[in-house]
């Protein structure tokens, strides 16, 4: 995509997360079946039915703009998603298991993060007021996912993945 103006990258952009949340929706039931802790299953799970709506979201602002939705690869987040599938080979134990998957999730909620932030400041800067206020929406909903992530992981999933880790790997021993 040819990239000549604040609005040409803002759909660029749009574009990408456009891919990026499609791809989620994806990878999201795989870490639903590979989760352990019910907390962390139930959070995954309630994700995956928001991203589903934050592509219908995406769409809706494509259709404000009076544009066909359309993505554009978003390189980013396919390798995310593939570092998160060789992590979930490798890791043996249950708790350490779910640990891992925060570490990847957040890592996604993260980029989703960012790109939310950068589509509200460009919307906003370009005017377009009713897409600022559906990008923010969803940007609003990342950082949540992101919080509620955290609280589980400091919760209990990492004490126990350090305590089952220790007694049934080898302590701090990741890969087998």
């Amino acid at each position: 995509m040819k990239i000549e103006t604040m609005k040409d990258l803002f759909i660029c952009e749009l574009a990408d997360i456009y891919h990026a949340e499609k791809q989620i929706v994806k990878a999201l039931p795989k870490m639903v079946e590979k989760a352990h802790d019910p907390r962390l299953k139930e959070a995954f799970q309630s994700h995956l039915h928001e991203t589903e709506n934050q592509v219908t979201r995406v769409e809706e602002v494509f259709r404000v703009l009076d544009m066909k939705a359309e993505t554009e690869k978003c390189d980013a987040l396919q390798g995310l998603i593939k570092e998160a599938e060789e992590l979930m080979k490798h890791v043996k134990d249950d708790a350490v298991m779910d640990a891992a998957l925060i570490a990847a999730a957040q890592k996604v909620e993260h980029y989703e993060i960012a790109s939310y932030g950068t589509l509200v400041a460009l919307a906003e800067l370009l005017g377009y007021v009713e897409a600022a206020e559906i990008l923010r929406e969803t940007l609003d909903e990342e950082q949540g996912a992101d919080t509620k992530l955290n609280e589980i992981a400091l919760g209990k999933v990492n004490v126990q993945a350090l305590h089952g880790a220790a007694t049934s790997t080898g302590a701090g021993k990741l890969f087998q």
